[in-house]
């Protein structure tokens, strides 16, 4: 489901040291563990060594390592500590460390810790190497080819992880998290169960546990009851219904409600009945029995694991283990030469219960407003006050983001922020755009579909800052192995603005164009291009602008650039007084030009963005001739022929503007004077050469600047296209996934409206209408399915 991100205007600035004082922001700091002692892990780099990335997760990469004594092989998980997972490396390295070794549970060889003083340390922990990949990826590769998983093949799988978990039962611990994607193969066949970062621990004293945790499609009904039934509390059957539904995706390759947003999930599965295959009569009746006993919605009746384990479905594998085992190595190999096997994740979700807040406490629920007992305008108004005035400009709606202009810069968007805001859990940190930003990367990677953030606001909200940022922290989080990609994408948006941006009666920076930037990832998550679509740019705005507003940024950049490099002459601009264009408070730009050189330092951070995104010296070079051509085309001027006839006439009285205008748009002055002072009409074959007025050959002359201008915006964002196109060597278009950026003007009402103004309102008016059908409409046919259900 597309991210909105709303971007309304605000007031003054966050001061981080208040939020560290009122809510520490913990993952800044190294991990520290109670039970886990970084000083008396010892380095990996004695003992391992890195051979190859072999996946990636929520919280870091997992890399295939050789012992360096013996040559073995091994897998190893690396964690960044920023990352606010530390309770999950306690519970795994627990579990791991403790448990006795069994054929069915990924071995583990231990905990090391790497110390670096620059990057911060990292926690390393080295599992059995499964290279067979997961059942979750061979069921989808088969898939893919047109085929699936022989019934035998499930059996022995599934018998596989039920020895597994009934080993884990055995020792008090729950999985609490069983889904393909944690039922590991090896190449020879074996099946290991593995990720126990949510698993529980139980005791003597207290043998069911009432924390709702797990991967939502996987959850049982009694663990989703435990986040609003207080008192309810599940045993270790809960992993037997994720191992049913697990059943149902080794059939048929999706959990049941995949297509559903996983929240909602936590909703439907308590209320709906058991789910069962998608076309159970294609399946033998044993497999369909085996599932609807692992389904059985009263936990209390659900039978066991050591129960299922004499189920005729299961005891099939009796006596064919070895055979089975055969068949599934053989279709591991076969699968991985193939090639098609698919990466698939799914997010866990880990909730605490609520407990008491203190005054000290209330700021973690004034994050998101739905947490408002009363919900009106007012109570909004006062929340958004309240901590504007604690120095907190971004707050949660649910998925939405309020973000309050301070305007002026903060330090909240550092390299150190965006290792913050990387895999971590919504609640874990105070609200930021990177959160969003976090929010939609996670959901493309997890569920392999394309997202969209949608930012919207009046005029100076903060829209295009807002933008800037989005784009930032994606580069941070999809790192392409090509720095200078992520330096071009970074790039992208300076350039586009510099030509499509100018300052308003409201804004010094207003976009004059809408944007929608498509950031391209690889399956795996790493970028690897960008594509651009501009709308509706106010061409208008480079022939006239309102008094107090200016034209694009871009002429005053040339002008003044070209001024401090003494090279106005060099394209014919004269250089006692600007041109007609970018002259609309008569004196002042030429002042600014002088007294100031912000204009110069812009012109040059808009030739190292043409120089780094790819563009050549004479592509440049042209860009530079078109705008000084079109600078020179505003100075010609018209005056009115007498004559014996009727008609009016007009010619330039200005004749070296003219030249100049035609040399650096490579085109001869006559051709040029006389497209701008006359009209061809063809009627029945006959062509009529009409004569224009003063009036009229003015307009011509805006009409071709007008033109000159969107050509050349439309072929600088086509060209930033071409060079920032994905690598067809590295993923075609149709394995890749993109996260989408939409940043378009707001609503505007000025004295003089033009049709500009008609289509930016339009837009923004269908926009509104998406949010309007995003909160409300498909919340109410969402209430109306829960009732009939």
């Amino acid at each position: 489901m597309p991210s909105l991100l709303p971007s309304y205007l605000g007031l003054p600035t966050v001061c981080m040291s208040a939020l560290f004082s009122r809510r520490p922001l913990y993952g800044l700091f190294q991990y520290n563990s109670s039970m886990i002692g970084l000083e008396s892990l010892a380095d990996p780099s004695d003992t391992w060594e890195i051979i190859e990335t072999i996946g990636k997760g929520t919280y870091g990469k997992v890399y295939k390592v050789a012992n360096k004594k013996d040559g073995s092989l091994a897998a190893v998980k690396i964690l960044d500590p920023v990352s606010d997972v530390d309770e999950e490396i306690e519970a795994e390295y627990n579990i791991l460390q403790f448990l006795p070794n069994h054929p069915n549970v990924v071995r583990f060889y231990g905990m090391f810790y790497k110390a670096d003083q620059y990057v911060g340390g990292q926690l390393w922990l080295v599992l059995e190497l499964c290279n067979g990949g997961s059942v979750t990826e061979l069921v989808k590769g088969l898939l893919k080819c047109g085929r699936r998983l022989d019934e035998a093949v499930i059996s022995y799988i599934l018998y596989g992880a039920l020895l597994g978990l009934q080993h884990l039962h055995n020792n008090r611990i729950i999985h609490r998290d069983v889904k393909g994607n944690n039922i590991l193969l090896t190449t020879e066949g074996g099946v290991k169960l593995v990720d126990f970062g949510v698993s529980a621990q139980l005791t003597s004293t207290r043998l069911r546990r009432n924390t709702s945790v797990g991967t939502p499609f996987w959850m049982a009904p009694e663990v989703i009851a435990c986040e609003q039934q207080y008192d309810y509390s599940y045993d270790a059957r809960c992993d037997v219904w994720s191992l049913g539904i697990t059943a149902i995706e080794l059939g048929d390759g999706d959990p049941p409600l995949f297509d559903m947003h996983p929240v909602k999930t936590l909703f439907k599965i308590p209320r709906n009945p058991p789910p069962t295959l998608l076309h159970p009569e294609k399946w033998c009746r044993g497999f369909n029995h085996f599932i609807s006993q692992c389904l059985i919605k009263d936990f209390e009746k659900r039978p066991s694991v050591t129960h299922l384990l004499e189920h005729p479905f299961i005891k099939q594998v009796h006596g064919k283990d070895m055979s089975l085992q055969k068949q599934l190595a053989e279709l591991i190999q076969e699968q991985q030469q193939l090639g098609s096997i698919a990466k698939t994740r799914h997010e866990r979700i880990h909730t605490r219960r609520p407990y008491h807040v203190d005054r000290a406490d209330k700021y973690s629920l004034d994050d998101d407003l739905v947490n408002l007992e009363v919900l009106n305008e007012d109570t909004i108004i006062q929340q958004l006050q309240k901590r504007y005035a604690d120095l907190q400009i971004y707050t949660y709606v649910g998925d939405i983001l309020i973000a309050l202009n301070p305007f002026q810069n903060l330090s909240i968007y550092s390299p150190q922020f965006s290792k913050l805001y990387h895999g971590v859990k919504r609640s874990s940190n105070p609200p930021h755009i990177f959160a969003s930003a976090d929010a939609a990367y996670q959901s493309m990677v997890t569920f392999s579909k394309d997202q969209c953030i949608i930012i919207s606001g009046e005029s100076g909200a903060g829209k295009t800052e807002s933008a800037h940022l989005i784009v930032q922290h994606l580069t941070f989080l999809g790192k392409a192995n090509n720095r200078a990609l992520r330096e071009k994408i970074l790039q992208v948006n300076p350039l586009v603005e510099a030509f499509g941006n100018a300052c308003t009666a409201i804004n010094d920076n207003s976009s004059r164009f809408g944007k929608y930037l498509e950031m391209m990832f690889t399956p795996t998550g790493a970028v690897m291009g960008a594509k651009i679509s501009e709308y509706l740019l106010e061409k208008s705005r480079v022939v006239k602008q309102a008094v107090g507003e200016k034209n694009f940024h871009i002429f005053y950049y040339i002008y003044a650039g070209l001024y401090h490099q003494k090279k106005l002459s060099e394209y014919r601009l004269p250089d006692k007084k600007p041109p007609r264009y970018i002259d609309n408070e008569t004196g002042k730009v030429m002042h600014d030009i002088i007294t100031k050189d912000s204009y110069g330092r812009q012109f040059e951070a808009i030739q190292h963005c043409f120089r780094i995104i790819g563009f050549t010296d004479e592509e440049v070079y042209s860009v530079y001739r078109i705008l000084t051509g079109i600078l020179n085309t505003g100075n010609i001027e018209f005056a009115a022929i007498s004559s014996q006839h009727q008609t009016d006439k007009s010619e330039v009285p200005n004749p070296e503007a003219l030249d100049n205008a035609a040399a650096l748009l490579s085109i001869g002055s006559e051709e040029l004077q006389e497209a701008l002072t006359s009209h061809c009409v063809v009627t029945r074959g006959e062509t009529i050469i009409r004569t224009n007025t003063v009036d009229k050959a003015a307009d011509v002359r805006d009409a071709m600047s007008k033109a000159l201008y969107g050509r050349l915006f439309s072929w600088i964002v086509n060209r930033i296209n071409t060079l920032l196109q994905p690598d067809k060597n590295i993923c075609n278009a149709e394995s890749g996934m993109n996260v989408g950026i939409l940043d378009i003007f707001g609503f505007e009402n000025f004295t003089r409206n033009s049709f500009e103004q008609l289509c930016i309102n339009i837009a923004n008016e269908q926009i509104q209408f998406y949010f309007n059908q995003h909160i409300f409409a498909l919340e109410q046919v969402n209430l109306t399915l829960l009732r009939s259900s």
